[in-house]
């Protein structure tokens, strides 16, 4: 702990304990979850794509070695290897007019990435690029995936604009019959489904959102017709407008710098204040892009992964606040743990550095806030790893401005209404033109998992109502009864921060299965049910079990709001050590899922 901070006590922690309890008290609501709505059930606010005009397109009744299903990160990536595989026509489809996923979707004013963008872009090496920022902003994240989506050839079968609706496994000719919300109704061998970490932009459930007559939208679908200026800010449509900009996670925190920097009126909606750490971003220097050797992407991304992870590591070669606070990521973020410690040692030594940090970060407030109480409403009274840290050198800066005001509306437990001209929070009017909602995306939501995307596999057996018998993968990839069917998710799969480099390996692992099914010549990739058991004894025996920490947080995506399941998700022993079995797996066990003789002769 920095040698300024004082020595915490068990006093300390005792006080810190009770506060918190108070502040999570004051922002629980009963309908946890309940309380939000999706972006596309409101209909005064724009939920279609304002970025890419939809094309009308004949339906598509043709046949692909392989349909990806999502075209962000994760599905990016996937096609790449397929194509890598051997794989002729890969097919990517997406809401979206583009490739990009999140990052086609989020091009509001501030957009940057939080992990440093050295480690989040991927494939930079494959396209000979180093990123221009230490913290890429959004728009130079989406033209690297456009980049790589050119240079794999990705653009000659994509569909945008197109959802799959159906899948059905054909077991006459060993492939999957696609149904999209276009009239598509083709064939592929193979399905990879990556469609589910941030894809649904989601509301909060406001009496009377649709009854104001001002302007809204979502952050998702920002209007620059009306704000005036592009991702990099110059809001000058704002100059003469009163804006409510709802919400203050990682979005808000971006987005309000640049609204309070134009609006004639800035009021910023806050249920639960976030962390805001130092985030330091600065132009990538030149010499040192010039100096990286062959192979210094991976590098940097093992080293990160490791350091985050608990396991072994020469040096920090990022050195910012993630890793400054990798100890304190492990409650939420499987790694390592030292066997040799005591838990209830482990556990106190820990909750000490948690509190020190957020004293430091709630010390950062109140020396750069300057009126008293905002910044005591900003002050972050909860466990580190409740929730995602945010990073900002610009947003406390900003309720220095007299023209921007905070509406904390813990005690109200969110917006109470909105009217034809205005926000109410208890009994108070805030009158505005304009609102913002910078309320996210829900999380980890695929179709598979929802029902959106109905799937029948062997037989005509329905994936979503297996569902209710209890989460059958192996290593999170497949299931049984689904042949030649692939997702990409948590679940019973790894985790980290960095996501992107999770889904990485993921992409990276069903290449490498899907190249080794071919030259094997498989008639499909399928785990048996006892495999699937096998492995869901593994995560449950292995998972971290967060339940009680997760009970003392205040609400928010890491917990459903408050009503966090009792469910084991991850594998415990961390990314690295996954990755270790993966490959182990891949060079010794492969043969479990490439069915070769479907017959059993």
């Amino acid at each position: 702990m920095p040698e300024s901070q004082p020595q915490i006590t068990i006093a300390d922690l005792e006080s810190a304990r009770e506060k918190y309890a108070r502040e999570r008290a004051r922002r629980v609501r009963p309908d946890g979850l309940g309380q939000y709505r999706r972006l596309a059930s409101a209909p005064t606010i724009v939920s279609h794509d304002p970025f890419t005009e939809r094309v009308e397109r004949p339906p598509l009744t043709d046949h692909v070695d392989a349909l990806v299903v999502g075209a962000g990160l994760g599905g990016l990536q996937t096609a790449i290897r397929l194509r890598q595989a051997g794989l002729d026509r890969v097919r990517l489809i997406d809401d979206g007019g583009d490739v990009g996923g999140t990052w086609y979707w989020n091009r509001y004013p501030g957009v940057h990435c939080d992990i440093e963008s050295y480690l989040y872009m991927p494939m930079l090496e494959e396209v000979g690029y180093v990123p221009k920022w230490r913290y890429a902003p959004g728009e130079e994240i989406r033209r690297h995936m456009v980049a790589l989506a050119e240079k794999f050839d990705l653009y000659r079968d994509a569909a945008f604009h197109t959802s799959a609706t159906e899948l059905r496994w054909d077991e006459d000719g060993a492939r999957w019959q696609v149904r999209t919300d276009r009239d598509d109704d083709f064939t592929a061998t193979y399905v990879v489904v990556s469609s589910g970490s941030l894809s649904l932009a989601k509301l909060p459930g406001v009496e009377g959102i649709e009854s104001f007559r001002g302007r809204t939208f979502h952050t998702s679908r920002w209007d620059y017709d009306y704000t005036g200026g592009d991702a990099s800010g110059g809001l000058v449509g704002l100059a003469d407008k009163r804006v409510a900009v709802v919400g203050t996670g990682a979005t808000g925190i971006q987005v309000v710098p640049a609204v309070a920097e134009h609006a004639a009126r800035t009021y910023v909606f806050q249920r639960t204040p976030a962390t805001v750490d130092v985030r330091d971003n600065r132009p990538t220097d030149p010499e040192w892009a010039a100096s990286l050797t062959p192979g210094w992407q991976q590098r940097r991304m093992d080293n990160f992964l490791a350091i985050m992870a608990g396991e072994p590591f020469e040096e920090d070669l990022v050195q910012d606040s993630w890793t400054a606070n990798a100890g304190l990521q492990r409650k939420m973020i499987t790694g390592r743990i030292d066997p040799a410690l005591d838990p209830a040692e482990r556990e106190l030594a820990e909750e000490m550095l948690d509190l020190a940090t957020m004293n430091r970060l709630r010390d950062r407030v109140a020396t750069t806030v300057r009126d008293p109480a905002t910044a005591e409403a900003l002050k972050p009274y909860y466990r580190y790893q409740c929730k995602r840290p945010g990073f900002s050198d610009e947003y406390l800066e900003a309720f220095n401005r007299p023209s921007v005001t905070l509406v904390d509306t813990a005690d109200t437990h969110g917006i109470t209404r909105m009217t034809e001209t205005g926000v109410v929070v208890g009994e108070s009017e805030y009158e505005v033109d304009c609102v913002i909602f910078a309320t996210g995306f829900e999380t980890g939501v695929s179709g598979l998992l929802s029902g959106s995307l109905m799937v029948y596999g062997r037989g005509g057996t329905s994936y979503f109502e297996s569902l209710m018998s209890g989460f059958r993968t192996l290593h999170g990839f497949y299931s049984n009864g689904f042949p030649n069917l692939f997702q990409l998710s948590v679940f019973q799969n790894a985790n980290s921060v960095n996501y992107s480099h999770i889904l990485s390996e993921q992409a990276r692992h069903i290449g490498l299965v899907v190249a080794e099914a071919r030259s094997r010549g498989a008639a499909w990739i399928e785990p048996s049910g006892e495999a699937t058991e096998a492995w869901a004894k593994v995560i449950e025996e292995s998972a971290h079990d967060n339940l009680d920490f997760l009970r003392t947080c205040t609400p928010g995506y890491y917990n459903s709001e408050g009503q966090p399941a009792d469910m084991k998700v991850s594998y415990g022993p961390g990314p690295i050590a996954f990755h270790r079995l993966l490959e182990e797996w891949r060079r010794t066990s492969i043969d479990e899922v490439l069915v070769t003789d479907p017959e059993g002769n």
